[in-house]
């Protein structure tokens, strides 16, 4: 029986240096392994400068002890609820248990009461469906969510006053964040770690884990479809795009330039991205500028015109309807502090 290691990431902060954010992630019967796995494995590679870890992460269970997992091994859990009081975020991965919160909508006592220890400042997560195990405990109410997009239709029967989005990888609610099936986990992870510390931070996680720091689209571009091309048919398009961020690229003049009609380039985003070709350039603009305005000293309007915003009012209003902050904002929270000169 394999065991679960719930011993802290680090044992005590260095001198001066801000405590670890705390992660305690619950743990039922029927856990998958890969989504237990990849919480552990992205928060505990999130290191400062100096190479202080920045999280703690500890695996608990509604009852200390043994936990089945949906493979062919137990996974031996030491921590009991009591873990949940002390956690700053508590992250709650799916269950295939058929008797479990995922599938009946019903939270068991021993998980209400174990939830019923989650301090009310925390943030709380929830990978594939364990969005159902947040949904029962009324987190999500009036709330955008997601989930497995097989389990969409039922989580949105079960819950009707939460606005399930099932096109998405992952959402965020601020205090409360979902995401969708096992691999978008690790999406929701990055982006908590963008979230915390930054660009870099997330970046140097991404690259050691070996995965891509952003995902484009949403899981809309995994479900089945008949007519669905069946090659990367805008792979050449997307990257054209990347090359002319600065650069007042129209949808027109995309579609051209790749010998297609708008209509065309179009519909093969979105069959490919979940996405149109304006709104996914939308996306890797804000993203850029994320990374130059924490990783220069460039002005605001001189960032909005690198990335094809043209003017600071435009990045402005851009940034705010993704991240909900100002570029003034951003910087002064996320602002790397050896950045390089523009």
């Amino acid at each position: 029986m394999d065991e679960v290691d719930a011993t802290p990431a680090s044992s005590a902060s260095q001198a001066g240096a801000a405590p670890a954010h705390r992660v305690a992630v619950l743990v039922r019967h029927g856990v998958m392994p890969l989504e237990l796995g990849a919480v552990h494995q992205i928060f505990r590679q999130a290191r400062s400068a100096d190479g202080r870890p920045l999280y703690e992460v500890i695996t608990c269970a509604p009852v200390a002890g043994p936990v089945r997992t949906d493979a062919d091994f137990a996974v031996d859990v030491a921590a009991g609820p009591e873990a949940l009081a002390a956690a700053d975020t508590v992250v709650v991965p799916a269950s295939h248990d058929p008797h479990a919160t995922d599938f009946t909508g019903v939270l068991a006592p021993d998980l209400a009461a174990a939830l019923a220890q989650v301090p009310a400042g925390a943030r709380v997560a929830s990978v594939c469906t364990g969005a159902f195990v947040l949904a029962a405990a009324g987190w999500l109410d009036g709330r955008r969510a997601t989930t497995h997009w097989r389990s969409a239709a039922l989580l949105a029967r079960l819950f009707p006053r939460v606005r399930v989005d099932p096109d998405v990888l992952f959402v965020d609610e601020g205090q409360v964040l979902t995401s969708a099936g096992e691999a978008a986990g690790i999406d929701l992870c990055l982006h908590l770690v963008r979230r915390d510390h930054g660009t870099a931070v997330a970046n140097e996680v991404a690259r050691a884990t070996v995965v891509p720091p952003y995902r484009d689209g949403g899981q809309v571009q995994y479900i089945p479809r008949p007519a669905a091309p069946a090659g990367p048919a805008t792979a050449a398009a997307r990257q054209w795009a990347l090359e002319r961020l600065g650069d007042q690229v129209s949808l027109e003049s995309w579609a051209t330039a790749h010998a297609m009609s708008p209509r065309t380039l179009s519909r093969r985003f979105r069959d490919e991205t979940g996405v149109s070709p304006m709104r996914w350039l939308t996306i890797q603009r804000v993203e850029r500028a994320r990374e130059l305005l924490e990783l220069t000293d460039r002005p605001v309007d001189r960032v909005a015109a690198d990335v094809g915003f043209g003017t600071a009012v435009s990045l402005r209003q851009h940034l705010n309807d993704r991240l909900g902050v100002t570029p003034s904002a951003y910087r002064a929270t996320f602002r790397g502090p050896a950045s390089p000169p523009a």
